[in-house]
């Protein structure tokens, strides 16, 4: 369900056209590993709009022109590469797969910003056997590119259409292990807990205590905290290796709301 846009600071305005672009004070991109290799089959639509990839990732993601910060981690500057974004889009919007921009995928939701998913995968610093946990599988792609990473995917989205669509999308394209469940994501999925990592790809006004409790010691959590109407942070916490919590904010986000059972 993610829809992450970044924001630019100009003096003290926050600018929130799109396509809308992130400079991140201060924020010192993590060393680059290398990727594990044969962890995602190649899917079948990955041999199409190749130079669309290309293009994107050379100027939206490695090299952006307009001042945010370069995502230099090798092996998801490959992910990037891979993944076709197309495939996670409904046919009618396929034109707009590889703009610099969020893209709408229904009901009120939208893929996020190609450098958004980037710069998230980035900041999980994600070791080739990890478990990561997705809060918001929306299309599918964030999933998509986060199994080229590591096997152990496992990704939770509330709206079910969306969660049926993506399903069959990630089977169409390759990636049978990752594991989706229609649920209520501020909760977590207990029962694959602990896990090395957790992504939130929708706006909450605090960080869930399921997901804190679900994150092993040495783990991290990237979430944007704020509310549904104003700019929110995008937020890296750690769960120290005595379980204490450090968090630093790395920029400014818009995202949906984080959607509850009712």
């Amino acid at each position: 369900m993610a829809t992450g846009q970044a924001t630019r600071r100009a003096g003290q305005d926050l600018w929130l056209a799109a396509p809308i672009c992130a400079c991140l004070l201060g924020w010192q991109a993590p060393a680059a590993e290398p990727r594990a290799p044969g962890i995602a089959a190649l899917s079948p639509a990955a041999a199409e709009r190749v130079a669309d990839r290309m293009r994107m990732v050379e100027e939206q993601i490695a090299r952006p022109r307009d001042g945010r910060t370069p995502v230099t981690s090798a092996a998801v500057i490959e992910a990037m590469k891979t993944v076709p974004r197309h495939a996670f889009l409904p046919p009618a919007s396929h034109h707009l797969a590889y703009v610099d921009a969020p893209v709408p995928i229904g009901h009120g939701q939208t893929i996020s910003q190609p450098y958004i998913v980037a710069l998230m995968t980035e900041l999980l610093e994600l070791t080739p056997g990890a478990r990561v946990l997705e809060i918001g599988t929306g299309s599918g792609y964030q999933a998509a590119v986060l199994a080229q990473l590591t096997p152990h995917v496992y990704t939770i989205e509330i709206i079910k259409p969306l969660a049926d669509r993506a399903r069959s999308t990630l089977d169409e394209q390759g990636y049978r292990s990752i594991q989706t469940r229609r649920s209520d994501g501020y909760f977590g999925w207990p029962v694959e807990a602990p896990f090395d990592a957790i992504i939130v790809t929708c706006a909450a006004g605090h960080l869930p205590p399921p997901l804190w409790e679900q994150l092993k010691p040495g783990g991290r959590i990237v979430i944007p905290i704020g509310g549904p109407r104003e700019t929110q942070r995008l937020v890296v916490i750690t769960k120290t290796a005595a379980g204490e919590r450090q968090s630093r904010t790395v920029t400014s986000v818009r995202f949906v709301p984080l959607t509850r059972e009712e």
